[in-house]
């Protein structure tokens, strides 16, 4: 400060032709103290030495306090009187209240955005766990409210928080106990120096390391800190810092300062050092070892630099001054005209840096981060990391050098504190109860949901077509499942199949072989013909239901099994009516096989067939099947199927050849006991039996079947009831044909041998 106002007095530029006095109290640290000294300056108590000075009045603004308490119990008491205050280090927030100190300025920055910073610089390394300590003072809570407002915005939960104030131990061992017991690695530590250094004292004192500290601009820079065992608890420590004074001039000055009070001597004109002795070029600095008031990081003495020019720029205004005729000295100057000239200083020091002050009295933020680290020789280095400064855009106003960082213990791993550990990709966070929002358990997402991100709240539901993979982290497509060719099952069936194909053709060639033999004959050739060629298209369109479904297969499947049963039931119908025509036309008086002839016979197939082609053909006109995917009766995958269009038309389908099958069963049942020899009507009866058998409990397995098995189920009954209308017709035939040729006469068929 004197520095400054020398300089000031001596410049031919700021303030010409007038000279600034000060006087300087100090308050050791107490507000009472400072009370004693605000109401001197009030009062103009003036305690001159040597010549009276005359001119203004000796109080234009007042420079200080250094803490916030202090600061504020002087604004108040200054405020009804409008003298300005300027503090180079009072950070309350509550200071930038203009309606309760609208006479108060500051040349450091509110501690709103340094509780900003703070908060920013704790969720940037990921510690969502913290405990936070303060000063209970205007200081430590106006600063530790704001810090804990932010942490909780930025998703930082904070174990406990605790305060205690420098003549309160019992509330410091309070918060001692609480450090000692809690989980939290890392604690923000919103504490004047004076408490910082009572709370260091007494983590020696119990052992309790292991701590990562984030400090504030009033503790993290403060030699009286360094001790030898200090750094065991504090190594490690980042905070926020102000930024190192660098004015030029200064150190030369400190050096001559610190000459002639050490060494009693005066340097060149000084009328203040009476009866002095002038300074030697040589001293013997072997007297000072045990100096110990040396100025290592003079960081607060630029805040007070521009605080005093802020001061005469403001009267250098108000005086009208020039450098050619100087400042009008007659111009009254009031401490109102001085607050308002305050307002309006905008200048720039001649290190370069511009200082003015924003609405709420204060300067713009810049801080240091500083890091406490350990030097080759064993010092204690506050080591600049990065800066923050609020000018600057978002985004750009924090910034760090990670890798320059040494971490508590010299590590150069970063610390965790954290209340639970991250929940990985694939598994949702679930809060604790009665805890924090950052307390929680980690459970896995449920199937077809997933997480692909850290620490999710939520999973999200994968889209209908897709299903979660193992780890729950991705959607991956559904599997999608049809009757492939390529299965076991399908080959199996393909297997029958064409086995009953082959058979129907073995059993066709020897009904041609033996075509003109008294069974065959007798047995209406035609019909059999007729027959054996539906059977083999029944076991044919067993193969349009295996393979991928598309929209031709899936029409085609339905009306070609409905078409091709119809016409074999058919046959078989025609061929149980001849038998009975048979038989009541050997009656006497009886000729009705007239009436039921080959033509006849064809026309009845042809008409039953028709009946069902116009029903296929209405039901392919009005809602024909399709391929469907069905998503809802598996969860984890795709059952790729036909959908009937219109359930009506497919048990139309359905219900004509089982009316036809229940026909036909009916008329062979009624012919069961005719006297023939080889009496087919028994046959046909025994094959319906079994058709209708399994086509009844095809029906339940049908409905209740899932997926491809639905459709494996329906192609078993048509190889059934395929084989079994084979079989049960055509097997008796095929066996006195090829092995008991002596009883295919016509007198053993008419029961006369």
């Amino acid at each position: 400060m004197i520095f400054a106002i020398e300089e000031i007095n001596e410049s031919d530029v700021l303030l010409p032709n007038v000279s600034i006095g000060y006087r300087i109290y100090d308050n050791c640290g107490s507000t009472l103290s400072s009370m004693r000294a605000v109401m001197a300056l009030m009062n103009g108590d003036d305690l001159t030495t040597g010549k009276s000075c005359s001119g203004q009045s000796a109080v234009h603004a007042i420079i200080g306090e250094s803490e916030s308490s202090s600061t504020i119990v002087l604004s108040r008491t200054t405020g009804p009187f409008k003298i300005p205050v300027i503090s180079p280090s009072a950070t309350c927030e509550c200071l930038s209240n203009r309606k309760e100190y609208p006479s108060f300025f500051r040349t450091i920055a509110s501690d709103l955005y340094q509780s900003r910073a703070l908060a920013q610089l704790v969720k940037h390394f990921g510690w969502t766990w913290v405990g936070a300590v303060n000063s209970d003072s205007d200081y430590g809570n106006n600063g530790m409210a704001i810090f804990l407002s932010l942490a909780q915005k930025e998703g930082v939960c904070v174990e406990y928080s605790e305060k205690f104030h420098r003549e309160e131990p019992e509330k410091l061992m309070k918060v001692v106990e609480v450090i000692r017991k809690s989980t939290a690695r890392v604690i923000v530590a919103f504490l004047a120096h004076v408490e910082m250094n009572n709370l260091l004292e007494q983590l020696s004192l119990h052992n309790i390391t292991g701590h990562q500290f984030i400090g504030v601009e009033a503790w993290i820079t403060a030699d009286s800190l360094v001790t030898p065992t200090s750094f065991t608890y504090l190594g490690g420590s980042l905070g926020f810092a102000v930024q190192k004074a660098n004015i030029s001039g200064l150190d030369e000055y400190l050096t001559k300062d610190f000459c002639q009070g050490e060494f009693k001597c005066k340097e060149g004109h000084n009328n203040c050092m009476t009866g002095a002795a002038p300074c030697k070029e040589n001293h013997n600095v072997t007297e000072l070892k045990y100096y110990n008031n040396d100025v290592t990081e003079p960081r607060y003495s630029g805040n007070v630099y521009k605080a005093i020019y802020a001061v005469a720029y403001s009267l250098h205004s108000m005086l009208k001054c020039s450098q050619s005729q100087g400042c009008d000295r007659t111009v009254k100057v009031t401490p109102w005209q001085a607050v308002e000239s305050l307002k309006q200083v905008n200048f720039t020091t001649k290190n370069g840096e511009q200082v003015w002050f924003d609405s709420t009295g204060a300067a713009v933020a810049l801080y240091e981060v500083v890091n406490w680290q350990r030097g080759s020789d064993g010092s204690v280095h506050f080591k600049p990391v990065g800066y923050y400064d609020a000018s600057l855009p978002p985004g750009k106003k924090f910034f760090l050098k990670n890798e320059a960082i040494i971490w508590p213990g010299g590590k150069r791993e970063l610390p965790v504190s954290v209340c639970s550990e991250s929940c990985r990709p694939g598994t949702r966070k679930v809060l604790q109860k009665g805890k924090p929002v950052c307390c929680y358990n980690c459970i896995p997402c449920a199937e077809g949901e997933i997480s692909n991100t850290t620490d999710s709240n939520e999973c999200k539901k994968c889209p209908e077509e897709y299903w979660s993979n193992q780890n729950r982290d991705a959607c991956v497509l559904k599997n999608v499942e049809f009757l492939s060719f390529t299965e076991v099952m399908s080959k199996t069936l393909v297997f029958f199949t064409v086995f009953g194909v082959v058979l129907t053709l073995i059993v066709a060639m020897l009904f041609l072989i033996n075509k003109d033999t008294p069974l065959v004959k007798a047995n209406n050739s035609e019909l059999s013909f007729l027959l054996l060629f539906s059977l083999t298209l029944c076991f044919l369109c067993s193969l349009t239901f295996i393979g991928r479904p598309s929209e031709w297969s899936c029409m085609l499947r339905h009306t070609a099994f409905g078409i091709t049963f119809v016409l074999c039931i058919s046959c078989i119908l025609g061929k149980t009516i001849v038998v009975l025509m048979a038989f009541r036309a050997t009656l006497p008086g009886r000729n009705m096989m007239k009436w039921f002839g080959p033509a006849q016979q064809r026309i009845s197939v042809l008409a039953f067939t028709l009946i069902q082609i116009v029903i296929c053909i209405l039901w392919l006109t009005i809602n024909p099947p399709f391929p469907f995917k069905n998503v809802s009766h598996y969860k984890e995958k795709i059952i790729l199927e036909c959908a009937l269009g219109s359930p009506i038309g497919f048990w139309a389908v359905l219900g004509y050849i089982g009316l036809l099958a229940v026909l036909c069963f009916v008329l062979a049942f009624l012919g069961r006991k005719l006297p023939n020899n080889f009496n087919e009507a028994k046959l046909i009866t025994f094959s319906m039996l079994i058709f209708c058998a399994v086509w009844i409990t095809f029906i339940p397995a049908y409905v209740s079947t899932p997926g491809k098995f639905t459709v494996a189920v329906e192609v078993f009954a048509i190889l059934a009831s395929s084989y079994g209308i084979l079989f049960c017709i055509f097997a008796p035939k095929c066996f006195i044909i090829v092995l008991k040729p002596e009883l295919n006469t016509k007198q053993h068929l008419m029961g006369k041998t």
